[in-house]
């Protein structure tokens, strides 16, 4: 199984402000749904929260630390771990957030789909990730922004060195 990392970072590292998105990328969306469907996706509690329900043609499994969390639609576990030995008999699964997951999960992802989002905005969620000069870039797409994007933005493909 391959873990994934799917994340959006502004040029100042924010990822979130207000359990939301600090942007409006439609464009970045429409990739995000066509790399993701079909495949497991994991989650924090905040970040499901945000999402308000379980993502259409996914298995949708999120962390909460409180053993009693119930997300209507998705399978919660109380680690990161447990989570992905749930999901080992995916090829892939995606892990789309909060900060606090993408920080524990790094050491362990096989590939970074990065959108590099061409702004500085506020926020109150960052994410950095170390050493990312020594990842391998397999793609580059740069998006201009279009009719619903507010900014323009690049989709790079990282493998772990």
């Amino acid at each position: 199984m391959k873990v994934s990392i799917v994340v959006a970072i502004a040029e100042n590292g924010v990822i979130g402000i207000d359990n939301g998105l600090p942007w409006r990328l439609s464009s970045d969306l429409k990739n995000f749904k066509k790399l993701t469907s079909g495949h497991t996706i994991l989650m924090g509690r905040k970040t499901y929260e945000s999402i308000g329900k379980p993502l259409p043609k996914r298995r949708n499994l999120v962390i909460s630390r409180d053993p009693a969390y119930i997300a209507e639609g998705c399978e919660v576990f109380q680690s990161i771990e447990v989570a992905l030995e749930a999901a080992k008999a995916d090829s892939e699964v995606f892990v789309i957030g909060g900060a606090q997951i993408y920080r524990q999960v790094l050491p362990k992802a096989d590939k970074i789909y990065l959108t590099r989002v061409k702004a500085e905005v506020k926020g109150d969620a960052f994410f950095e990730i170390e050493n990312l000069d020594q990842w391998q870039v397999v793609s580059t797409q740069a998006f201009a922004a279009g009719e619903k994007d507010e900014y323009d933005f690049e989709v790079v493909e990282l493998l772990q060195p």
